[in-house]
């Protein structure tokens, strides 16, 4: 079984130093896993009482049934996971607004790779942290899969997220998002937050929105940002090589125009 380790954080105890309204209708934060999960579910933290978060669980099609009830409209919660495309999970967020947060796929390959080889990544892959397999055949592995152990960057975009598509979803790119928290004090960062924002359906726009996304993107409050994980044995470098974008291109063709990454960095 996988486990992850992650270091608990605070939020629920900085949350009411800012007045928090009501939740009308229930929200789910869904997500690509690696594609910046925790600071979205931290933000939206820091606008919705905490009695009105669902922390029993980080969901996820095997718990699914177990954990219906976050999505009762009569009972409306904040809740989070990586949740995949499939009939059942359709009907349970019928009446939930849903936030879809991806990544660029080049990036979310390293992503993937840095997290597995993390002292916070447990689980039947321990054998990539033993220096028997090179880094570049492990980024390989990342964007193709490992056969009856891990899938390939192609199953999990497709269910995770391509299959989501057209449905009504608020797609998010990690990427701006990043880019408007390191950009709080902007015209910009304002218009997109009162965006991102609005599957909240808040009666009023708080006025102390920017430090509640402080207080929420704080890295040290994520126990899964990069500088966060622990002992990684191996240098991820910043950005792929020009074959291994290649391979992404070839293992997922069209991907990235579809996420609209069609002209970001390559």
């Amino acid at each position: 079984m996988v486990r992850v380790h992650t270091k608990p954080d605070t939020l629920n105890e900085l949350n009411p130093q800012f007045q928090q309204q009501v939740l009308t209708v229930p929200v789910f934060l869904n997500s690509v896993p690696k594609c910046g999960t925790h600071l979205i579910r931290n933000i939206f933290r820091m606008f919705v009482p905490v009695n009105q978060q669902y922390h029993d669980a980080f969901i996820q099609i095997p718990l699914l049934r177990q954990h219906i009830h976050a999505f009762n409209p009569l009972q409306p919660k904040l809740s989070w996971g990586h949740l995949l495309f499939s009939d059942e999970s359709a009907m349970a967020l019928r009446k939930s607004k849903q936030i879809l947060v991806v990544r660029d796929p080049y990036d979310w390959v390293l992503a993937r790779a840095r997290f597995f080889l993390s002292d916070n990544f447990q689980g039947n892959l321990e054998h990539l942290k033993s220096g028997q397999i090179k880094l570049d055949e492990i980024i390989n592995l990342m964007i193709f899969g490992i056969h009856e152990k891990a899938p390939s960057m192609s199953d999990i975009y497709t269910h995770n997220a391509v299959a989501w598509l057209g449905t009504g979803v608020n797609l998010v790119r990690m990427e701006e998002l990043l880019h408007h928290v390191k950009n709080l004090e902007t015209d910009e960062a304002e218009v997109y937050f009162r965006e991102l924002l609005s599957v909240l359906q808040l009666r009023e726009f708080p006025s102390d929105w920017r430090e509640r996304v402080r207080v929420g993107s704080d890295r040290e409050q994520s126990g899964t940002y990069r500088d966060n994980l622990s002992n990684t044995a191996f240098e991820i470098p910043a950005q792929l090589s020009e074959q291994q974008k290649r391979l992404v291109d070839y293992a997922a063709p069209g991907l990235r125009e579809l996420l609209g990454y069609g002209h970001a960095k390559t």
